[in-house]
């Protein structure tokens, strides 16, 4: 089972670009209910943008991988998937990885500038008979398929709220790596981490995303082959990899 998310807005205004996106990159304070309250602070890290040098699909200092190497390793760190020079074309943990029961359940997008909420959604609960079987579509929660209208390409800030829930284990160190290619060139690159999260605790948090500008080239190609613009969103807890989500993109939404 995947996901598709269209655009609610078509016409440009302070609206049209409404959209989603699950993850990018910046400041973000986060929440934790179940009696306690905690503030996080991220680091930000620049987005890396440059889709027409060949150089920023390296990341400084780190080796460059390949998928069908790292597919084989029973252990895959934060370095291992900065090297990656391309999008993947399988998931590189499977569902059992998340030990920590790591569940996103709502994400809500909003235009930084005029305050607007573009776009808002919760994920509907999952059937009881469905909860324990491991032998579901390995795709299952963790595709999502975007229709945006072109606008969205021009926002330079957004934040993204989105409320997860844990397990019964502490979570330390948890942090998103998400890189976003076009044709298979790096566009953006995000890195951010969560903080400490609690045992069997429900988390909100909102990222404030400074996106990176694209040529008018880039953006018009983006437009023009809907869905060719795809993202790797990889969660680690203690530096290993537990999740993989991905999704694509359309930015044709009102043509």
């Amino acid at each position: 089972m995947s996901y598709s998310y269209t655009s609610r807005e078509a016409v440009c205004n302070s609206q049209d670009a409404s959209s989603a996106s699950v993850s990018l990159n910046g400041h973000s304070s986060c929440s934790a209910s179940g009696g306690i309250e905690s503030n996080i602070t991220i680091i930000t890290c620049p987005s890396q943008s440059d889709a027409e040098s060949p150089a920023a699909m390296k990341v400084k200092g780190v080796p460059v991988t390949r998928e069908e190497e790292l597919i084989k390793n029973s252990v895959i760190t934060p370095e291992d998937v900065l090297g990656l020079q391309n999008i993947t074309t399988n998931y590189l943990c499977g569902p059992e990885n998340n030990v920590h029961n790591i569940d996103f359940t709502r994400f809500k997008i909003r235009d930084m500038e005029t305050g607007t909420v573009l776009f808002e959604i919760t994920k509907p609960p999952v059937p009881e008979s469905a909860r324990n079987k491991r032998d579901l579509d390995p795709s299952t929660g963790r595709f999502v398929r975007y229709q945006f209208t072109p606008a969205f390409l021009r926002l330079r800030q957004i934040g993204a709220t989105v409320e997860f829930t844990v397990g019964d284990m502490p979570i330390n160190n948890f942090r998103m790596i998400e890189r976003h290619y076009f044709h298979g060139q790096l566009l953006k690159s995000f890195d951010f981490e969560f903080g400490f999260c609690i045992p069997s605790s429900k988390n909100t948090c909102e990222h404030i995303y400074e996106l990176p500008p694209l040529s008018d080239d880039i953006m018009q190609q983006m437009i023009l082959h809907p869905y060719e613009t795809q993202s790797d969103s990889f969660y680690f807890v203690d530096n290993q990899l537990v999740m993989h989500n991905k999704a694509d993109y359309s930015y044709n939404g009102g043509a």
